[in-house]
């Protein structure tokens, strides 16, 4: 098998609306077991590049294979199920569904790949659990702090084992405290199997990655790479 889980082949991505062109022909790989952080002023990709990881966005142009297979972004139907079965996400608002509690919300993500119900709610236990939400299973998105609803949104990223984890800012919205005990969080959930990708403005937590990124004038660059 090969380590790598993502490659990029000459992604671009112009707006078409300004013509501004926020990706540049960037050609990287993003192996297996390894963690990478990616930096850059607002408005430089970050959010764009996560979007097309996560068969969310499309490129204007250019390639994206996951483990040897490209990724057709026609194929609507196909990328769903590879989105709910291969890829986590975390965004920066933890985009918690309101009128649902801790556990329906995490396992209502079980269920897009396996409607079995009981399952799904002992898995979605669990995973609350082991991530000290035990006493804020049956509490609606309202009645968590900000940190608590991000541990609550990374169950949800984690439940259906995602061989590619993906952050947005996940600690943009919450105070030091909360943000280091996110990143810890984020950090203990590498394994051989993982690729974590994820953009912070943060330079301290970006460090704690195996591989640092840039985004500059559209390009990935890497800086003080641990390999």
């Amino acid at each position: 098998m090969n380590k790598y889980s993502i490659k990029l082949k000459n992604i671009s991505k112009i707006f078409e609306k300004n013509k501004i062109k926020v990706l540049n022909n960037i050609n990287f790989t993003f192996k297996r077991g390894n963690s990478y952080s990616i930096i850059g002023p607002s408005g430089s990709g970050k959010s764009t590049l996560l979007n097309i990881l996560s068969l969310i966005d499309r490129p204007t142009s250019g390639e994206l294979f996951l483990n040897n297979t490209k990724v057709d972004f026609n194929n609507i139907k196909s990328n769903d199920s590879l989105r709910a079965n291969k890829i986590g996400i975390i965004y920066q608002e933890n985009n918690l569904l309101p009128d649902f509690n801790a556990l329906e919300n995490v396992y209502l993500s079980r269920l897009a790949i396996n409607n079995n119900l009981k399952v799904a709610q002992n898995d979605a236990n669990k995973i609350l659990r082991n991530l000290h939400l035990a006493k804020r299973i049956n509490h609606y998105p309202s009645e968590l702090s900000g940190g608590e609803a991000q541990r609550v949104a990374i169950s949800r990223a984690i439940i259906n084992s995602p061989e590619i984890l993906l952050a947005d800012e996940p600690s943009g919205s919450l105070d030091l405290k909360n943000s280091k005990e996110i990143f810890n969080l984020l950090f203990k959930l590498k394994n051989k199997n993982r690729v974590i990708i994820f953009a912070t403005h943060n330079l301290y937590f970006a460090k704690m990655a195996d591989y640092k990124l840039q985004i500059q004038d559209g390009k990935i660059k890497t800086y003080n790479a641990r390999i």
